[in-house]
């Protein structure tokens, strides 16, 4: 089980300060949320086939909180409780139209702990207690962390046994139209290289989650333009790599990049931008020792 001590897989030099400062702007991520919608939405498809009822939701890396009114409606008498790292994500999520009037409503009908709260903070570092929460929800946030295997350590602790973590991310092969037409410019990383499913899978053994459910699927966003699928693409975050290139590219520097993303044209005449989707979901395993490393052994009582 990893810990804190433990040596830690670096999945890419992230610049965490950075990431920060890519999301201080909610309007600048607006028109990408589309994409974060649908996949909220085939997230949710997954989750509806696992009978739990929570009492404490923790959505980790909630953005301006798009999730939080779906986790509510699907669970309105759990407390919900959004995280983001950037404040000014945290205070859009707080707005009354994040999560709609019916956060306002159930808030009435539900007892005190039922409705929405919302936190600044590192959803690697989370400031809440062990045993808090029942399920945590992470929809594409995972992948702007540089050390995943100790946030799936941090969810497992705070989860409750039994608990359930249900997360997705972009896999390696997102932007894989990015990356050849930058590769026409330079040798610098222009997009993340993102964690493969597999790997997630072991960290997630790794940090104590028994039998973890991994699965991908590649989804095609077409555009008219390398314009509009630039936008997208900034619109989705940007480039937090510590190894990024620096300084600005000149205009002839740029029309290479421009005309290599024309030469990628699909047969239809639009261009494509790939995103490689990875869900998982695994729950916190009762212990099997106590902490004097003596084994537990559970005995279950025949039915009459």
């Amino acid at each position: 089980m990893a810990s804190p001590q433990s040596p830690s897989k670096l999945s890419a030099p992230i610049d965490l300060s950075r990431v920060r400062n890519l999301f201080a702007r909610p309007e600048r991520i607006a028109s990408s949320d589309f994409l974060r919608r649908e996949i909220a939405a085939r997230m949710h498809e997954r989750l509806a086939l696992v009978k739990i009822i929570p009492k404490q939701v923790l959505d980790a890396g909630c953005g301006p909180g798009g999730d939080l009114a779906l986790l509510q409606k699907t669970y309105p008498s759990a407390q919900i409780v959004g995280l983001d790292g950037a404040g000014a994500m945290a205070r859009a999520a707080k707005k009354p139209g994040a999560s709609g009037s019916l956060n306002q409503l159930l808030s009435r009908l539900m007892p005190a702990k039922a409705g929405v709260d919302i936190l600044c903070g590192d959803y690697g570092n989370l400031p809440l207690g062990p045993n808090s929460v029942d399920l945590l929800w992470s929809n594409l946030a995972l992948h702007w962390h540089p050390l995943p295997d100790r946030v799936f350590a941090e969810w497992r602790r705070v989860l409750r046994v039994e608990g359930l973590l249900m997360f997705s991310s972009f896999g390696p092969d997102t932007f894989t139209e990015l990356r050849t037409a930058f590769a026409a410019l330079d040798a610098y990383p222009h997009t993340l290289p993102f964690v493969d499913m597999h790997d997630f899978g072991d960290q997630l053994v790794e940090a104590g989650f028994s039998t973890p459910v991994m699965d991908m699927e590649r989804i095609t966003v077409t555009y008219d333009t390398p314009q509009a699928l630039l936008r997208d693409v900034r619109a989705l975050g940007g480039n937090p790599l510590e190894s990024r290139r620096r300084g600005l590219i000149g205009r002839a520097a740029w029309q290479r990049v421009l005309a290599a993303l024309e030469a990628q044209r699909l047969p239809d005449g639009k261009l494509g931008l790939t995103f490689e989707v990875i869900y998982g979901h695994a729950f916190r395993p009762a212990p099997r020792q106590t902490a004097a490393g003596e084994s537990i052994v559970r005995f279950q009582p025949r039915k009459p």
